[in-house]
């Protein structure tokens, strides 16, 4: 299969099932579409012990996409650029506190939170995963996807404290989940690094990326101001989403961090700046429309990937632990800050409900598990991962706004 074909067919699939999502069944658009292309890849399953010829077929499209690549190497920095530079400023720097505190040292906790009561429940399964092993998992499937989280903010009311806590952890919690996992990956070729050497490398890579992702910004900035098309400007900023998490990549940096970082000191750096100098409502514009139309594309790809879910017996009772394990990790973690941001700003408004239903996992997640070597451990992980996955954005996306209005009739002042 070509590339041209495959890319027909994703965008194909991604229109056909958003159409009928929106037309027929009346459900949002990404949940819709990822929902959907699981039928129909289960349907294929199944058509395929009447139909031998069409599993090669199925083998064939599955083999043609490269996940992790194409969403780490690829639609991560676009979708991570978009979701950053369309965001509320205002509302992200006066919950900066919630923001840091949710994003590393949830994150950490979280890790290993979920690695100790996977393993705990694993072993009483009588199924045998190693300890880095339930701690890799723990560490991909620890960061709340920032593509799942901020398509589910846009399509609910969620109140803008809270919105900006979600969004805002989403999308810095990725760079830290992404270090600790990498760290873990070393582990187990034999590479551990001392506690010292993980925090220096760690504060590298974060620090470095957000260094990046401002210089570059400030640089594209000026550049803009400097030109009277916004066919230009518009340019200028896909070069800074696809150029600075190059760039950082090739520097070994936290790339996700840097097109973070790009996004907001963009939209900062150009509110200084007046509309004539720079045509803000085309470049926003053009940000919402590709933001949309790949996280379209996205939720399909998610959904064709059960194709190449080792499904089993024995890993989808992992699967159904891992969706325990992580929703009662997510709540402990969650209400265990919030509660001690409280006593440190007495009143601070925030919904522990909220927070840990919305912490939805997606493409990422299920990106660094598939780029886990292949071994024993690996088959478990991976069902895991996607039964959280399709858990998560499913059910918690596809409920969120029931739970918001009930919760906002209970509490009005959330």
């Amino acid at each position: 299969m070509t590339t041209l074909e495959l890319f027909s067919l994703m965008v194909t699939t991604a229109a056909l099932f958003g159409w009928l999502s929106r037309r027929l069944f009346r459900l949002p658009l990404t949940i819709g579409t990822m929902l959907l292309t699981v039928i129909a890849s289960l349907a294929l399953l199944g058509a395929s012990h009447f139909f031998p010829q069409m599993k090669p077929w199925a083998s064939v499209l599955v083999g043609a996409i490269n996940f992790e690549s194409l969403i780490l190497h690829g639609m991560l920095s676009v979708l991570l650029f978009a979701g950053a530079f369309l965001l509320d400023l205002e509302s992200l720097i006066e919950q900066r506190l919630a923001v840091a505190i949710l994003s590393v040292a949830g994150t950490a906790l979280s890790t290993v939170l979920t690695a100790a009561l996977m393993f705990w429940l694993l072993s009483l399964l009588g199924l045998h995963a190693s300890w880095l092993e339930c701690l890799l998992f723990g560490a991909l499937i620890s960061p709340t996807d920032p593509i799942a989280v901020l398509e589910m903010l846009k399509r609910v009311g969620v109140p803008k404290n809270i919105q900006a806590q979600l969004a805002g952890e989403s999308l810095f919690n990725d760079g830290v989940g992404a270090v600790i996992f990498l760290a873990l990956l070393a582990a187990t070729r034999g590479a551990a690094p001392t506690p010292a050497h993980f925090l220096l490398e760690l504060m590298f890579e974060a620090g470095g990326g957000l260094a990046l992702g401002l210089i570059l910004a400030w640089i594209t900035s000026q550049l803009m101001r400097w030109t009277d098309a916004y066919q230009v400007e518009i340019l200028l900023t896909i070069a800074l989403a696809t150029g600075s998490y190059a760039l950082a990549e090739h520097w070994h940096i936290s790339a996700p961090l840097t097109a973070v970082a790009a996004g907001i000191a963009l939209r900062r750096f150009n509110l200084g700046h007046p509309h004539v100098a720079i045509a803000h409502e085309s470049i926003d514009t053009f940000w919402e429309v590709i933001d949309e139309v790949q996280n379209a594309v996205l939720f399909v790809l998610l959904g064709f990937e059960i194709l190449a879910i080792p499904f089993s017996r024995v890993p989808l009772r992992a699967g159904a632990v891992a969706i325990v394990t992580v929703s009662l990790v997510r709540l402990a973690v969650v209400a265990a800050l919030i509660r001690l941001l409280r006593l440190f700003q007495p009143g601070y408004k925030s919904s522990i409900r909220i927070l840990s239903w919305g912490g939805l996992r997606g493409g990422l997640s299920l990106a660094l598990a598939l780029s886990v070597p292949h071994s024993e451990g690996r088959t478990w992980m991976l069902v895991a991962t996607y039964s959280v996955v399709l858990f998560s954005i499913v059910v918690q996306g596809g409920s969120m706004d029931v739970i918001l209005k009930r919760l906002l009739r209970e509490n009005p002042d959330l």
